[in-house]
């Protein structure tokens, strides 16, 4: 059962990862940078419970701050273009903030050992959960919690004004801009709030993998990251839900057996989605009558 709980774990850090990048493309931008902000959420979160000797919680919420304080300042001049400059712009700052863990050293002396970041050999000793009897259970049920709760978040400004703003940036900037709302502090806002839950999904794998390296936060992380909101679509976050555990759980762990043929199988997916579905599998056309269906179902029972 440890596997399906590890598999569980992951396909939890990417569900956050793909809520991180959907906040972000609802208003019409796509950034490749979430790998950064999750770096720098997992570093500032594991040196906080491993050096300063916090508690997980409020390391989680300080790395996702920190993280979303990053995106705030790299959201006011990246967001003044749009297209594929801010797609070059967003991926070049994810590579500097790999790259300057890459070369960040830091490391304090614990007993007999030297605890810390260490550049290119990465972040170890990460111990948290093991270290407070934490089973791969608990671990996964602590994981799918913080899911449940950022989605919950999500599917309540969805069907708030925020979010009517945030749709309305995405379905026509200069319409939105001509009732009074104003372009860059939403788009801002937008990034920094996926830089936020990016930073917690960074913390959260640094604490189950109990090792993390700057390869780790690369150009596939952020490319996962901004298909599957794609795939899934934008009606709601459950489309993003949904093509994380279609990715991950299927293509990726089901179909193990095909090794690399399964990355040419994932750019077909992708292809054959914007081609034949081009507003996601969960479109609000699907999402209606799966909600149709769920409630006959329930009528009956």
């Amino acid at each position: 059962m440890d596997f399906y709980f590890g598999l569980a774990q992951i396909l939890g850090v990417h569900t956050l990862l793909g809520l991180s990048a959907y906040v972000v493309i609802l208003t019409g931008q796509v950034s490749l940078a979430q790998a950064g902000f999750a770096a720098i959420g997992a570093y500032v979160a594991a040196m906080l419970t491993v050096l300063a000797e916090w508690a997980l919680s409020p390391a989680l919420i300080a790395g996702g701050l920190a993280a979303g304080l990053a995106a705030c300042l790299v959201g006011f001049p990246a967001l003044r273009v749009k297209g594929l400059m801010l797609v070059i712009a967003t991926l070049a700052f994810g590579e500097a903030i790999r790259l300057f863990f890459f070369n960040f050293d830091y490391q304090i002396a614990k007993g007999n050992v030297k605890v810390g970041p260490l550049g290119g050999e990465g972040f170890r000793q990460i111990r948290y959960f093991n270290e407070h009897g934490w089973s791969t259970f608990e671990v996964m049920l602590f994981i799918w919690l913080v899911v449940a709760l950022v989605a919950a978040g999500l599917w309540w400004m969805d069907r708030s004004r925020a979010g009517a703003v945030l749709r309305a940036v995405g379905e026509d900037e200069l319409a939105a801009q001509s009732v009074g709302i104003n372009l860059i502090a939403v788009k801002v806002s937008a990034m920094t709030a996926g830089g936020f839950i990016a930073g917690l999904a960074g913390g959260i794998y640094a604490h189950y993998t109990t090792h993390i390296e700057h390869s780790n936060f690369g150009i596939l992380p952020a490319t996962f990251a901004i298909a599957y909101p794609i795939l899934g679509g934008l009606s709601n976050v459950f489309g993003t839900i949904a093509a994380v555990i279609f990715v991950q759980g299927f293509l990726i762990e089901g179909l193990r057996f095909m090794g690399d043929w399964r990355n040419l199988l994932f750019g077909a997916l992708i292809v054959l989605a914007m081609n034949l579905r081009p507003n996601g599998l969960f479109d609000a056309a699907a999402t209606q009558r799966l909600l149709r269906l769920f409630r006959r179902a329930s009528g009956r029972a």
